[in-house]
């Protein structure tokens, strides 16, 4: 049996190869290949921001787009505009409208992914083909179908309300009045936003272990209890996601109302955040105020935002 013996280096040698760290160019190769990506975002997503940040300190009006230079007026746009009791109201609008379309999205869409794991596999095809043709229809072909339905004279709802209670409702208008406008717009918001959150909560609820499920149904759980009890926790992250994304989607809502208010509404009753930004900017002219909201605006998402970026910071970290 023999055995290796170490002995200590003799002097003069060489030292053994250590492990090097990555060379100058391995370590710049992956900033290269994002370059291009970098690139183009800092020219889509920073050249107008940067823009607006600089028009919300002038007094940026249609005289300016004459080549009449803009004042400096640093925050004098932002006292304006938090000062501005209109723009509270719109503030407040928005917000009420965002919260109801965040609950009925959340629930329909919560409702529609436990139906598709219920239904068999034609039917469960059929219902999914049914939501990816309303989730793929751009918004504005959307809405011209949906303003035709609530049309005062030809709508299809005024025609079938007139069937069943055996009334005429013939030549009411749905959007006249702005607590039926936005049900009507929240209609239209929540049966597009449906088919993303349903198949979303839909993919999480299909990893839910199978063990898991039928060791509460012998513990004595019923449907709701393992509902609540182990499918959501399972997905809580999901539904944090879906609903920071959907806070900001409907926040942020134009081409629904901005069409509506065209086919009937009042806009000084039913303006939200989005549309206001654009009446002040390229209906009145007035730019830097206009701005100043929409910085305004994007801090509020960004609030929204810090929200859901520090829940993803803290999971990562468990």
């Amino acid at each position: 049996m023999s055995s290796t013996v170490l002995r200590p280096a003799p002097p003069g040698a060489a030292p053994p190869p250590r492990a090097t760290r990555a060379t100058t160019p391995a370590r710049l190769l992956p900033w290269v290949l994002l370059a291009p990506s970098l690139a183009v975002l800092v020219v889509v997503t920073g050249y107008p921001l940067v823009r607006m940040l600089w028009l919300s300190v002038h007094e940026y009006e249609r005289a300016q787009l004459l080549g009449v230079p803009a004042p400096f007026v640093g925050l004098d746009n932002y006292a304006a505009t938090l000062t501005d009791e209109r723009f509270w109201a719109v503030t407040a609008r928005s917000f009420v409208f965002m919260l109801v379309c965040v609950v009925a999205t959340i629930t329909a869409g919560t409702l529609v992914a436990l139906l598709l794991m219920r239904l068999g596999r034609v039917m469960r095809l059929v219902l999914s083909v049914a939501l990816l043709l309303a989730w793929a229809m751009p918004p504005l072909a959307a809405m011209l179908v949906w303003g035709w339905i609530f049309d005062t004279r030809y709508g299809v709802v005024n025609h079938l309300l007139t069937s069943v209670t055996g009334e005429s409702w013939m030549g009411h208008s749905w959007l006249i009045s702005p607590l039926s406008f936005f049900a009507v717009a929240a209609l239209v918001i929540v049966w597009g936003a449906i088919p993303f959150v349903a198949f979303t909560l839909y993919a999480g609820f299909t990893q839910v272990p199978r063990e898991v499920l039928e060791a509460a149904q012998l513990d004595g759980a019923d449907g709701r209890q393992r509902f609540l009890d182990v499918q959501v926790p399972y997905v809580r992250t999901i539904y944090v996601v879906l609903i920071v994304l959907s806070m900001i989607w409907d926040l942020k809502v134009f081409t629904q109302i901005f069409v509506l208010q065209g086919i009937g509404g009042v806009t000084s009753e039913t303006s939200t955040l989005g549309v206001y930004i654009y009446e002040m900017g390229m209906a009145q002219g007035h730019y830097g105020a206009a701005s100043a909201i929409a910085v305004i605006f994007t801090v509020l998402m960004l609030a929204i935002s810090a929200y859901y970026v520090r829940a993803t910071v803290k999971e990562e970290q468990l």
